[in-house]
């Protein structure tokens, strides 16, 4: 059965807490029209179907005579509930015995359990929240920085779907005006203004490129800057992940050709994620397992957005560092040049490669370490991202938009290249198509299953 079909009268319960979590406190979700019944069937303390919405009770849960906990019980009365529906939210103390039974009681009492993301499909279906606006609540859960948690809050409240909503306004508008032509068709008059539609399709899809380049950046900014510590082996790239992490992640060791596999690990700095891949060196050898790390080491770095290159004074001479970096440069990705172990190094070696730019640290002693965070920021352009900008941090948006915006470029050749108003309409309304698909006005129960089946159980 699948979930927007499901049955919407059913009452829906689940553990709203992460599970097996240490705290003191474990919150039960219940939500539905018999919710606050089925929970007053077991609680002693008021009677919570007289008492007001927002608002909290002590007592206890009990099976016939037994106590099963203290708790405190959270009445949200619908419509104002975040389903829209009668909500209650048990708060017992986190026991995975008493959570269970708990929620098997009040399951026996009418309840079911609440599948993944159910809660909020039901606030989409009960029009607490649009489908876009649902979406950033997973992405708010998952957010792990400042930027990714500023961008699914400004999403989950409205602000990409304020933007959508009033380019279709204005596109339902041309589109009511044109259909209207199609019923005096015969009379052939126009009610719809070419010049002003071409106008507004122009400006709607100038828009829409603006969010659909967004995505690039707000990607990045949800899901982490992908960043490869690349160089020969030995330069110093596990020490320099460590320095980074300020932990011993990586196996550091005098062996050249150590790292044999490719490390990841994440930090953050000043808000946005950066996931570190720390690589096998990049050197010719006859060792077959190792020959495989490096060839996992340039695939890797085809991925990556950005490429700190580490290099090794003591090791590597100008001429060895400049035909890596030719490299490099092949792959088309923008890379930051590292020298390391700069305490080792005299004056006279500093100036001679001055010529490449580079940034000299010392990962062993901690030098360098804050200037290059700050240089990484700059060459992924993300220390200045107003991340109260409308941005596009989805796949599935991003191809409601490349599709909207295809549709718009047959509007706009029907225009300059005079069709009938049946297909010029006809145009209009597949934009509009593809605009809803963002924010659910168009659904399908396989759109709905695939988005809230990715949703924790609880949410």
């Amino acid at each position: 059965m699948s979930m927007s079909t499901s049955n919407s009268q059913d009452t829906i319960i689940a553990l709203a807490t992460s599970q097996g979590a240490q705290g003191a406190i474990a919150v039960i979700r219940i939500s539905g029209t018999e919710a606050i019944t089925i929970v007053n069937s077991v609680f002693k303390g008021k009677d919570l179907t007289k008492q007001s919405s927002h608002t909290i009770h002590f007592g206890t849960i009990r099976e016939g005579e037994e106590i099963i906990d203290e708790v405190l019980v959270s009445l949200f009365i619908g419509p104002n509930s975040y389903t829209k529906e009668n909500s209650v939210e048990i708060s017992t103390h986190n026991s995975k015995y008493i959570i269970e039974r708990v929620i098997n009681l009040l399951i026996r009492k009418g309840a079911r359990g609440a599948r993944p993301g159910e809660f909020t499909l039901r606030a989409f279906l009960n029009g607490g929240l649009d489908l876009s606006q649902a979406e950033a609540v997973a992405d708010l859960i998952a957010s792990n920085s400042a930027a990714s948690h500023q961008i699914a809050m400004q999403q989950m409240r409205g602000g990409f779907s304020n933007q959508l909503k009033k380019l279709r306004e204005d596109l339902v508008h041309f589109a009511s005006l044109i259909e209207l032509e199609l019923d005096f068709a015969e009379e052939d008059v126009e009610f719809a203004n070419r010049d002003q539609l071409k106008s507004l399709i122009k400006q709607i899809y100038n828009v829409i490129q603006r969010l659909i380049q967004s995505f690039e950046q707000g990607n990045v900014l949800k899901n982490g800057v992908p960043v490869v510590i690349a160089g020969k082996p030995n330069v110093g790239k596990s020490t320099l992940l460590n320095a980074l992490l300020n932990e011993e992640r990586a196996i550091v060791s005098d062996i050249a050709g150590t790292t044999r596999d490719t490390i990841e690990d994440e930090i953050n700095i000043k808000g946005v994620t950066f996931r570190f891949i720390d690589t096998a060196g990049i050197r010719q050898t006859e060792d077959v397992i190792e020959a495989k790390g490096v060839e996992r080491t340039l695939e890797k770095m085809k991925q990556a957005r950005l490429i700190v290159y580490l290099f090794d004074p003591t090791q590597d001479s100008i001429a060895d560092v400049q035909s890596q970096i030719e490299e490099v440069k092949e792959l088309n990705i923008p890379f930051v040049t590292i020298i390391n172990k700069s305490d080792l190094i005299s004056e006279e070696q500093r100036a001679s490669y001055a010529v490449l730019n580079p940034l000299y640290i010392s990962a062993k002693e901690q030098i360098g370490i804050e200037e290059l965070k700050d240089e990484l920021l700059n060459q992924v352009n993300l220390s200045n991202i107003n991340t109260d900008d409308v941005m596009v941090t989805n796949i599935r948006h991003v191809e409601a938009l490349q599709h909207t915006q295809t549709a718009l470029e047959k509007v706009l050749y029907g225009i300059d290249n005079p069709v009938t108003s049946d297909f010029l309409a006809m145009d209009i309304r597949q934009a509009l198509h593809h605009l809803g698909e963002i924010t659910g006005t168009v659904t399908t129960d396989d759109l709905l299953e695939n988005i809230f089946s990715k949703f924790c159980i609880g949410k």
